[in-house]
């Protein structure tokens, strides 16, 4: 039988079976779903960016970092629309190849953001590679090697034409000054997978090796949806396949698709090192991506080569974003698409095997378009999410108000 946890040892997970795997998706703890969700204390709620006609959205594949001279930067996509027109600010037709994706400077901590120091990154117009900057791929291979540990070392990415095309190519950004000039974009190389794309990484993703761990999608003809993979890479030029966090799922007339918020299990994989040497990764797990989504805990014992089922964060909700902090803590923050909608948390004191109390950020969302956060800790026991949302009580509504970037510090 399969023990919540084999021994580190030699850097390999010892004694993990198939038969294993499968029984590791069921909690092997007690989980505590007695109490009901409190509301933080203290929490400061303010505005990234906003525009009357635009969708702002998606922060979770755009970044969010804090650079060496104490800067945040964060990303997201924008989108013109007329909030006077239904299908101006329909959500599935703004993730079809339009908008922009960009990111933007706080210099005190994200309680103001400066419009000023907006840097565009990627035209979602982009289809294929053609489409690029001077009509091809870059070639990063005679520029500086990428120090994965520095502060300044930013990575983006994303896949054309889109993120889950069944042959999509996954595209990559990176700067080395903290966000203000990005290298041409270039591809990621697919490995005889059929499609690649990169749903953003975390500063968090870096071993203490230097290798930055970035969470990719593949997708196949015939499969259930999305099978969530891993890459590595020590200088930004060389990233190669290095696990599986779940094996590809067939086809099941269980999740028969043919709808915009169809289901698709297991996409978004966000791993992050913690600072006893295990990789953990949250996944979206999708049966409807309004309403019934939640995020899970896959980990690794091997520095991310092979990975088991750990637990699952919650009820409801997510892409989950994952901050391990200074103090030991996980925190896991996602969004809440139930009414009231908003932005929740919880935390986990034994490196993401349990989960606590569900605490509510904010739940003024106008209707289930919200989420997708990134958080980061910006100074001990204080962290910064960053998400979009749209309020109930906004003068502009259009289902739910303007989706804007909102950001929130708390101590959790």
């Amino acid at each position: 039988m399969l023990t919540r946890r084999s021994a580190l040892v030699g850097g390999s997970a010892a004694g993990l079976t198939l038969a294993g795997a499968a029984a590791a998706r069921s909690s092997s703890i007690l989980i505590r779903t007695d109490e009901k969700p409190v509301k933080a204390s203290g929490a400061e709620h303010f505005v990234v960016y906003r525009n009357d006609r635009e969708f702002a959205a998606w922060a979770f594949y755009c970044g969010l970092w804090l650079t060496a001279d104490g800067s945040v930067v964060a990303g997201f996509k924008r989108v013109p629309s007329d909030y006077g027109r239904p299908e101006a600010v329909d959500h599935t037709n703004l993730t079809r190849n339009m908008g922009e994706i960009v990111v933007i400077r706080s210099t005190d901590g994200g309680r103001s953001w400066d419009p000023a120091s907006i840097v565009p990154i990627f035209d979602m117009a982009i289809r294929e590679e053609k489409d690029l900057p001077g009509g091809a791929a870059a070639d990063w291979s005679g520029l500086p090697p990428l120090d994965f540990t520095s502060r300044d070392t930013l990575v983006m990415g994303g896949g054309i034409p889109a993120l889950f095309a069944p042959a999509a190519r996954g595209w990559m950004r990176a700067s080395t000054d903290g966000g203000r000039i990005w290298r041409a974009p270039t591809l990621l190389p697919n490995w005889d997978f059929p499609s690649i794309s990169m749903p953003g990484t975390s500063m968090y993703s870096v071993r203490k090796d230097g290798v930055m761990l970035a969470g990719i999608h593949t997708n196949a003809p015939g499969a259930q949806g999305p099978r969530p993979i891993v890459y590595a890479c020590a200088d930004g030029v060389n990233w190669l396949y290095l696990g599986s966090i779940v094996e590809g799922e067939p086809s099941s007339p269980y999740y028969p698709g043919g709808s915009p918020f169809a289901a698709a299990p297991h996409f978004y994989p966000r791993p992050v090192a913690l600072q006893d040497g295990r990789v953990i990764a949250s996944l979206r797990y999708q049966r409807d991506a309004r309403y019934v989504i939640w995020t899970e805990i896959h980990e690794s014992l091997d520095g991310g080569r092979t990975w088991r089922w750990l637990s699952r964060v919650n009820d409801w909700g997510a892409p989950g974003d994952l901050v391990p902090m200074a103090d030991g803590r996980v925190v896991c923050v996602y969004g809440y698409r139930q009414m009231p909608s908003g932005i929740r948390y919880r935390v986990s004191e034994d490196g993401g095997a349990s989960w606590g109390r569900e605490t509510i950020l904010r739940d003024d969302g106008g209707s289930w378009d919200v989420g997708y956060p990134r958080v980061i800790e910006v100074a001990p026991g204080r962290l910064l999410t960053t998400y979009y949302i749209n309020r109930k009580d906004d003068p502009i509504q259009m289902n739910g108000g303007v989706r804007h970037i909102a950001a929130t510090v708390f101590a959790p």
